[in-house]
Protein backbone atom coordinates (compact mmCIF):
# COMPACT_ATOMS: atom_id res chain seq x y z
CA UNK A 1 0.00 0.00 0.00
CA UNK A 2 1.44 3.46 -0.89
CA UNK A 3 1.73 5.67 1.88
CA UNK A 4 -0.18 8.91 2.31
CA UNK A 5 1.94 12.01 2.94
CA UNK A 6 1.41 15.99 2.94
CA UNK A 7 3.84 18.90 1.80
CA UNK A 8 4.13 22.31 3.39
CA UNK A 9 6.33 24.41 1.74
CA UNK A 10 7.35 27.97 0.65
CA UNK A 11 10.30 30.16 -0.56
CA UNK A 12 10.12 33.46 -1.23
CA UNK A 13 12.56 34.74 -4.22
CA UNK A 14 11.43 37.26 -6.99
CA UNK A 15 9.58 36.03 -9.58
CA UNK A 16 9.65 38.22 -12.97
CA UNK A 17 6.25 36.14 -14.24
CA UNK A 18 4.09 33.94 -11.51
CA UNK A 19 1.42 33.27 -13.96
CA UNK A 20 3.64 31.00 -16.04
CA UNK A 21 4.82 29.61 -12.90
CA UNK A 22 1.45 29.15 -11.65
CA UNK A 23 0.30 27.06 -15.04
CA UNK A 24 3.59 24.99 -14.38
CA UNK A 25 2.99 24.34 -11.13
CA UNK A 26 -0.88 22.95 -11.89
CA UNK A 27 0.39 20.75 -14.95
CA UNK A 28 2.95 19.42 -12.35
CA UNK A 29 0.77 18.71 -9.38
CA UNK A 30 -2.12 16.78 -12.06
CA UNK A 31 0.26 14.73 -14.04
CA UNK A 32 1.44 13.57 -10.03
CA UNK A 33 -2.12 13.11 -8.93
CA UNK A 34 -1.41 15.82 -5.65
CA UNK A 35 -4.36 17.86 -4.46
CA UNK A 36 -4.21 20.73 -2.16
CA UNK A 37 -3.40 24.40 -2.27
CA UNK A 38 -0.32 26.65 -3.55
CA UNK A 39 0.14 30.07 -4.28
CA UNK A 40 2.49 31.48 -6.15
CA UNK A 41 2.90 35.68 -6.19
CA UNK A 42 5.56 37.99 -7.07
CA UNK A 43 7.41 37.29 -3.99
CA UNK A 44 7.57 33.49 -4.62
CA UNK A 45 5.44 30.51 -3.88
CA UNK A 46 3.73 28.72 -0.89
CA UNK A 47 2.34 25.26 -0.96
CA UNK A 48 0.56 22.57 0.92
CA UNK A 49 0.08 19.29 -1.00
CA UNK A 50 -0.65 15.87 -0.21
CA UNK A 51 -0.74 12.73 -2.44
CA UNK A 52 1.36 9.04 -2.81
CA UNK A 53 5.24 9.46 -1.19
CA UNK A 54 6.80 8.68 -4.56
CA UNK A 55 4.75 11.63 -6.11
CA UNK A 56 5.39 13.95 -3.50
CA UNK A 57 9.17 13.38 -3.90
CA UNK A 58 8.97 14.13 -7.55
CA UNK A 59 6.84 17.20 -7.12
CA UNK A 60 9.88 18.31 -4.83
CA UNK A 61 12.92 17.21 -7.51
CA UNK A 62 11.32 18.99 -10.37
CA UNK A 63 10.18 22.17 -8.11
CA UNK A 64 13.70 22.83 -6.61
CA UNK A 65 14.64 22.03 -10.22
CA UNK A 66 13.66 25.96 -11.03
CA UNK A 67 16.50 28.13 -9.87
CA UNK A 68 14.40 30.65 -7.68
CA UNK A 69 13.21 27.57 -5.80
CA UNK A 70 16.37 25.49 -5.64
CA UNK A 71 16.79 26.03 -1.91
CA UNK A 72 12.91 25.12 -0.89
CA UNK A 73 12.07 23.03 2.30
CA UNK A 74 9.47 20.75 2.58
CA UNK A 75 7.95 19.69 6.05
CA UNK A 76 6.72 16.33 6.15
CA UNK A 77 3.88 14.72 7.69
CA UNK A 78 1.88 11.68 7.46
CA UNK A 79 -1.43 11.87 5.22
CA UNK A 80 -4.87 10.35 6.68
CA UNK A 81 -5.23 7.96 3.27
CA UNK A 82 -6.24 8.22 0.14
CA UNK A 83 -9.94 8.39 -1.97
CA UNK A 84 -11.23 4.99 -3.23
CA UNK A 85 -9.45 2.82 -5.87
CA UNK A 86 -11.70 4.69 -8.38
CA UNK A 87 -13.01 7.96 -7.37
CA UNK A 88 -15.02 10.31 -9.61
CA UNK A 89 -11.76 12.62 -11.11
CA UNK A 90 -11.84 16.41 -10.81
CA UNK A 91 -12.26 18.39 -13.89
CA UNK A 92 -9.02 18.60 -14.95
CA UNK A 93 -7.27 16.13 -12.84
CA UNK A 94 -5.21 13.66 -15.68
CA UNK A 95 -7.15 10.61 -15.80
CA UNK A 96 -3.82 8.31 -17.19
CA UNK A 97 -1.67 9.28 -13.77
CA UNK A 98 -1.41 5.95 -12.10
CA UNK A 99 -1.22 7.80 -8.92
CA UNK A 100 -4.30 7.78 -5.86
CA UNK A 101 -5.90 10.65 -4.60
CA UNK A 102 -5.12 12.02 -0.82
CA UNK A 103 -8.15 12.08 1.09
CA UNK A 104 -6.92 15.46 3.10
CA UNK A 105 -7.85 17.43 0.44
CA UNK A 106 -11.05 17.22 -1.65
CA UNK A 107 -9.27 19.38 -5.12
CA UNK A 108 -6.58 20.96 -6.27
CA UNK A 109 -6.31 24.50 -6.59
CA UNK A 110 -3.33 26.28 -7.94
CA UNK A 111 -3.50 30.42 -8.13
CA UNK A 112 -1.22 33.36 -8.66
CA UNK A 113 -2.17 36.50 -6.51
CA UNK A 114 -0.14 39.84 -5.07
CA UNK A 115 1.03 38.22 -1.95
CA UNK A 116 2.17 34.69 -0.65
CA UNK A 117 0.11 35.68 2.17
CA UNK A 118 -2.72 38.21 2.53
CA UNK A 119 -1.73 40.72 4.96
CA UNK A 120 -2.67 43.35 2.09
CA UNK A 121 1.15 44.86 1.90
CA UNK A 122 2.46 43.87 -1.30
CA UNK A 123 3.69 46.87 -2.16
CA UNK A 124 5.36 47.02 1.39
CA UNK A 125 6.91 43.55 1.38
CA UNK A 126 10.17 43.35 -0.32
CA UNK A 127 12.24 39.91 -1.34
CA UNK A 128 15.49 38.96 -2.96
CA UNK A 129 17.80 36.36 -3.39
CA UNK A 130 18.16 35.40 0.47
CA UNK A 131 14.04 35.75 1.07
CA UNK A 132 12.13 38.40 2.92
CA UNK A 133 14.20 41.89 3.23
CA UNK A 134 13.93 43.16 6.99
CA UNK A 135 12.38 40.16 8.44
CA UNK A 136 13.08 39.33 12.30
CA UNK A 137 15.75 37.20 13.42
CA UNK A 138 15.68 33.36 12.66
CA UNK A 139 15.55 31.18 15.86
CA UNK A 140 15.67 27.50 16.34
CA UNK A 141 13.23 25.78 18.40
CA UNK A 142 16.35 25.28 20.84
CA UNK A 143 17.46 28.88 20.01
CA UNK A 144 13.68 30.08 20.94
CA UNK A 145 14.55 27.57 24.42
CA UNK A 146 17.45 29.20 24.82
CA UNK A 147 16.35 33.13 24.56
CA UNK A 148 13.10 32.27 27.31
CA UNK A 149 15.58 31.08 29.45
CA UNK A 150 18.02 33.72 29.30
CA UNK A 151 15.51 36.22 29.41
CA UNK A 152 12.07 34.88 30.97
CA UNK A 153 9.06 36.75 31.08
CA UNK A 154 10.83 39.42 29.36
CA UNK A 155 9.89 37.49 26.34
CA UNK A 156 6.97 37.95 24.41
CA UNK A 157 5.19 35.48 22.14
CA UNK A 158 3.35 36.75 19.64
CA UNK A 159 0.94 34.37 17.49
CA UNK A 160 0.55 35.28 13.92
CA UNK A 161 -2.41 33.32 13.24
CA UNK A 162 -6.24 33.78 13.23
CA UNK A 163 -7.63 33.86 16.85
CA UNK A 164 -9.25 30.20 16.37
CA UNK A 165 -6.39 28.71 15.49
CA UNK A 166 -4.77 29.09 18.93
CA UNK A 167 -7.83 28.05 20.29
CA UNK A 168 -6.71 24.71 20.22
CA UNK A 169 -2.99 25.50 20.80
CA UNK A 170 -0.37 28.02 21.32
CA UNK A 171 2.56 28.87 22.69
CA UNK A 172 2.25 29.04 26.93
CA UNK A 173 1.23 33.01 27.30
CA UNK A 174 1.49 34.07 24.43
CA UNK A 175 -0.17 37.52 22.89
CA UNK A 176 -3.14 36.09 20.60
CA UNK A 177 -4.44 39.22 18.44
CA UNK A 178 -8.27 38.79 17.96
CA UNK A 179 -7.99 38.48 14.34
CA UNK A 180 -10.28 36.85 12.25
CA UNK A 181 -8.30 36.91 9.04
CA UNK A 182 -4.58 37.72 8.35
CA UNK A 183 -5.51 40.48 6.69
CA UNK A 184 -6.65 41.88 10.24
CA UNK A 185 -3.18 42.11 11.95
CA UNK A 186 -1.64 45.29 9.66
CA UNK A 187 -4.54 47.58 10.86
CA UNK A 188 -4.15 46.51 14.52
CA UNK A 189 -0.71 47.30 14.87
CA UNK A 190 -0.95 50.78 13.30
CA UNK A 191 -3.88 51.21 15.20
CA UNK A 192 -1.06 50.88 18.32
CA UNK A 193 -2.62 47.87 19.83
CA UNK A 194 0.55 46.79 20.77
CA UNK A 195 2.88 49.11 21.54
CA UNK A 196 3.24 47.86 25.08
CA UNK A 197 5.16 45.48 23.58
CA UNK A 198 7.34 47.13 21.60
CA UNK A 199 10.32 47.48 23.47
CA UNK A 200 10.79 43.72 24.93
CA UNK A 201 11.94 40.71 22.81
CA UNK A 202 8.86 39.27 20.62
CA UNK A 203 8.89 35.91 18.86
CA UNK A 204 6.46 35.60 16.26
CA UNK A 205 5.07 32.22 15.17
CA UNK A 206 2.98 30.63 12.59
CA UNK A 207 2.35 26.87 11.56
CA UNK A 208 5.16 26.62 9.22
CA UNK A 209 6.97 29.93 9.19
CA UNK A 210 5.47 31.98 6.44
CA UNK A 211 3.25 34.43 8.22
CA UNK A 212 6.17 35.39 10.24
CA UNK A 213 8.53 35.98 7.49
CA UNK A 214 6.14 38.73 6.71
CA UNK A 215 4.93 39.65 9.70
CA UNK A 216 8.15 39.75 11.33
CA UNK A 217 9.32 42.71 8.51
CA UNK A 218 6.09 44.66 9.00
CA UNK A 219 6.38 45.03 12.78
CA UNK A 220 10.12 45.73 12.67
CA UNK A 221 9.62 48.88 9.79
CA UNK A 222 6.85 50.04 12.45
CA UNK A 223 9.07 50.14 15.57
CA UNK A 224 9.20 46.92 17.57
CA UNK A 225 12.82 46.91 18.50
CA UNK A 226 13.95 43.21 18.74
CA UNK A 227 11.76 40.96 16.71
CA UNK A 228 12.51 37.11 16.15
CA UNK A 229 11.06 34.91 14.08
CA UNK A 230 10.27 30.76 14.99
CA UNK A 231 12.09 29.25 11.82
CA UNK A 232 9.84 26.63 10.85
CA UNK A 233 7.28 27.41 12.71
CA UNK A 234 5.22 25.51 15.28
CA UNK A 235 5.86 22.82 13.05
CA UNK A 236 9.55 22.12 13.92
CA UNK A 237 9.35 23.05 17.26
CA UNK A 238 6.44 20.28 17.61
CA UNK A 239 8.99 17.94 16.29
CA UNK A 240 11.95 18.88 18.48
CA UNK A 241 10.22 19.25 21.41
CA UNK A 242 6.74 17.24 21.38
CA UNK A 243 4.68 17.84 24.25
CA UNK A 244 8.05 18.89 26.74
CA UNK A 245 8.69 22.35 25.34
CA UNK A 246 6.72 25.83 26.19
CA UNK A 247 4.31 24.96 23.31
CA UNK A 248 0.82 23.77 24.50
CA UNK A 249 -2.15 21.91 23.28
CA UNK A 250 -2.65 21.02 19.25
CA UNK A 251 -1.72 22.64 16.09
CA UNK A 252 -4.63 23.50 13.51
CA UNK A 253 -3.57 22.64 10.10
CA UNK A 254 -5.29 23.14 6.76
CA UNK A 255 -6.13 20.09 5.25
CA UNK A 256 -9.14 17.53 6.01
CA UNK A 257 -6.91 16.35 9.46
CA UNK A 258 -7.91 19.25 10.93
CA UNK A 259 -5.45 19.57 13.77
CA UNK A 260 -2.40 17.28 14.79
CA UNK A 261 -0.73 16.54 18.13
CA UNK A 262 2.95 16.27 18.22
CA UNK A 263 3.22 13.28 20.77
CA UNK A 264 0.40 11.67 22.66
CA UNK A 265 -1.28 12.97 25.54
CA UNK A 266 -1.42 16.17 24.16
CA UNK A 267 -2.94 19.16 26.44
CA UNK A 268 -6.41 19.32 25.25
CA UNK A 269 -6.70 23.31 25.14
CA UNK A 270 -10.07 24.39 23.19
CA UNK A 271 -13.65 24.05 24.31
CA UNK A 272 -16.45 23.48 22.32
CA UNK A 273 -18.50 27.22 21.64
CA UNK A 274 -21.45 24.70 22.08
CA UNK A 275 -21.42 23.59 24.75
CA UNK A 276 -18.42 24.04 26.46
CA UNK A 277 -16.60 20.51 26.32
CA UNK A 278 -12.71 20.43 25.97
CA UNK A 279 -11.95 19.50 22.38
CA UNK A 280 -9.24 19.74 19.89
CA UNK A 281 -11.33 19.70 17.05
CA UNK A 282 -12.21 22.62 14.66
CA UNK A 283 -14.89 22.85 12.50
CA UNK A 284 -16.67 25.01 9.55
CA UNK A 285 -20.38 26.63 10.13
CA UNK A 286 -22.43 24.66 8.48
CA UNK A 287 -24.26 27.77 7.01
CA UNK A 288 -22.45 27.68 3.38
CA UNK A 289 -22.57 31.45 3.30
CA UNK A 290 -20.91 31.96 7.12
CA UNK A 291 -16.88 31.39 6.74
CA UNK A 292 -16.55 31.16 10.73
CA UNK A 293 -14.07 28.39 12.34
CA UNK A 294 -14.78 27.23 15.43
CA UNK A 295 -13.88 24.91 17.97
CA UNK A 296 -17.10 21.96 18.06
CA UNK A 297 -16.97 18.77 20.18
CA UNK A 298 -17.76 15.52 18.97
CA UNK A 299 -21.61 15.39 20.10
CA UNK A 300 -21.62 18.40 17.32
CA UNK A 301 -20.64 17.82 14.18
CA UNK A 302 -21.79 19.87 11.09
CA UNK A 303 -23.23 22.41 13.69
CA UNK A 304 -23.81 26.10 12.87
CA UNK A 305 -21.89 28.36 14.74
CA UNK A 306 -23.36 30.24 17.42
CA UNK A 307 -24.33 33.35 15.08
CA UNK A 308 -25.58 31.47 12.49
CA UNK A 309 -27.75 28.45 14.90
CA UNK A 310 -31.70 28.92 14.51
CA UNK A 311 -32.76 30.73 17.73
CA UNK A 312 -34.80 28.35 20.54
Amino acid sequence: MPESKILLYYAFAPISDPEAVRLWQLELCRSLGLRGRVIVSPHGINGTVGGELDACKRYLRRTREYAPFAGLEAKWSDGSGFEPDAPELLHGEDRSAPWRRSADFPKLSVKARDELVAFGIPDETRVDGRGVVGGGVRLTPEAVNALVDERGDEVVFFDGRNAWEAEIGRFRGAVVPEVRTTHDFIGRIDRGDFDAIKDRPVVTYCTGGIRCEILSAAMRRRGFAEVYQLDGGVVRYGEAFGNSGLWEGSLAVFDGRESIDFAPGAAVLGRCALCGAPSNRLADCADGACRTRFVACERHPGAACRDCAPRP
